[in-house]
């Protein structure tokens, strides 16, 4: 096992992809389950608060430490198993999400969830309960773990496949692999019927597996899980359609979705069904233009659309999506098919690369990234991003929106010069969240909530639900020295 105490080698430990900082007094980096329950073990007879580090691609301070030691699970980086007749994987957390999708799809097989940065841990995506593009066809990480084996703040480690354990109301009772057992009580709060990422997952007769998944590090460690993989499909349609008009863009994801979703209930395979419908505004283009030149001038906004196919249903669908796109008034002249597959990695590429560009334009101006991660009812959509577009309009504020609008599901990425514009930004970025709480929506659809965000669940619950979550907290982190901080204040651990 490496330990590093000289902060000039860990630097990298001490900030994320928001620009968020932090400092620690070191990292260790286990190789083995056996090393990472001793470390744990140790900090908790010290009450030393611990973070636990994936690759340092999030967006909400989450694996930034504020204090104590960080340890990061860049060793842990086996696939342990891919199990092609059943259809699953056995992975350590520190497997490179790219790396994992790529070792399956050399089997014919398929794993699902694709956040934006592929270059994550996998066990970092469970904890946050990543989602991306295809969620909307295939829903989060949450969907495709089958199974976790999770070191507790104590040092016990648990066990837990999907079905094993049941709360019976609110109660829920879990048997670690010690055979210890540990009895909890569920928080009681409704969570948004959208997609949704933040605070502990919790409704009444939840599955135990539901809690640690997006649980953010402050649960227990994800030390490997068992992920449910699918057939990789025969082949794709994948578009980047312009519209000369914002509206006609809405109007083509929402004609899109409701097909997609009629073809699912209706279980039809030679109709339109989307597995993506991303968005992006004309500002978003305009600050793509240096690096995609192709792009036409006069678009005001675009759609990247995706359907899988197969040999038999590829003309008959590729049909029913142009014609589908004379409808909405898209152009078939300007718009990008992919027709092989580095042309389709071309377009996920382009998908990726406006927050990429966002992340560098705030690195450059040594402010931290002001992007909303909120998610609505679908037929609030345009009220709210309406209400959005305004916000940063009378703020003079510059930004560029994109995002996973087939989920309602919006990034207004706001671009502050400097420290005092950011100060407006955080302004109108809370001005949002408070709105999409009042459409019945979330403050965070896919990122979590992290330390950046915990204000703002605050607004979303209310201080009594939090406390219930610090008091599952509690239970579990008796000693409180797992992901402090994270999801809420360190303040409602202390009753």
């Amino acid at each position: 096992m490496i330990i590093k105490t000289n902060k000039d080698e860990f630097q990298d430990f001490l900030s994320d992809a928001a620009n968020f900082k932090g400092n620690a007094e070191a990292v260790y980096f286990p190789e083995t389950e056996i090393e990472l329950v001793e470390i744990i073990k140790e900090c908790n007879s010290k009450n030393l608060h611990v973070t636990i580090a994936g690759n340092g691609t999030g967006l909400t301070g989450a694996r930034v430490p504020q204090g104590g030691v960080v340890i990061s699970t860049h060793k842990l980086n086996k696939i342990l198993e891919i199990n092609k007749d059943k259809q699953y994987a056995l992975v350590e957390a520190g497997v490179i999400l790219k790396d994992f999708q790529d070792a399956v799809e050399e089997m014919n097989l398929f794993y699902p969830p694709d956040p934006t940065e592929r270059n994550c841990f996998l066990g970092a995506t469970i904890a946050t309960n990543s989602s991306g593009a295809r969620t909307f066809k295939y829903g989060p990480t949450r969907n495709f773990v089958l199974g976790l084996k999770v070191v507790l703040p104590d040092g016990d480690t648990l066990t837990i496949e999907r079905d094993q354990f049941i709360a019976k109301n609110y109660k829920l009772e879990i048997l670690t692999d010690s055979e210890r057992k540990i009895e909890l009580d569920i928080p009681c709060y409704s969570m948004p019927k959208t997609k949704h990422a933040a605070g502990y997952f919790a409704h009444e007769n939840m599955d135990a597996i539901d809690l640690f998944i997006g649980s953010e590090g402050t649960l227990g460690i994800i030390y490997s899980a068992k992920l449910k993989l699918l057939l990789l499909p025969d082949n794709i349609i994948s578009c980047v359609l312009f519209f000369n008009d914002e509206i006609d863009a809405f109007a083509f994801i929402e004609k899109a979705r409701d097909l997609s979703f009629k073809s699912r209930l209706e279980k039809h395979v030679n109709e339109i069904d989307a597995r993506g419908l991303e968005f992006f505004n004309g500002k978003a283009l305009e600050f793509l233009w240096p690096d995609y030149p192709n792009i036409p001038h006069q678009a005001k906004g675009a759609v990247w659309f995706e359907q899988e196919i197969t040999d038999d249903n590829a003309q008959l669908l590729f049909d029913k999506w142009t014609q589908l796109i004379m409808i909405c008034k898209g152009s078939l002249d300007t718009a990008w098919f992919a027709f092989n597959k580095i042309d389709y990695e071309k377009f996920k590429d382009f998908r990726h690369s406006i927050s990429w560009r966002v992340n560098e334009y705030c690195a450059s101006k040594g402010v931290m990234k002001v992007g909303t991660d909120t998610a609505v009812p679908h037929d609030k959509f345009r009220e709210f991003y309406a209400f959005c577009v305004k916000a940063v309009d009378d703020e003079n504020l510059n930004y560029v929106s994109y995002g996973h609008v087939g989920d309602s599901h919006i990034h207004l990425n706001m671009l502050p010069e400097n420290n005092e514009r950011y100060i407006s930004a955080r302004a109108v970025y809370k001005t949002i969240c408070h709105k999409a709480v009042e459409l019945g929506g979330t403050i965070s659809a896919e990122h979590g909530v992290g330390k950046l965000k915990r204000d703002y669940l605050l607004d979303m619950y209310g201080e009594e639900y939090i406390k219930q979550m610090a008091g599952l907290k509690l239970q579990l982190d008796p000693n409180k020295i797992l992901g402090i901080g994270n999801i809420f204040d360190e303040k409602y651990l202390n009753k």
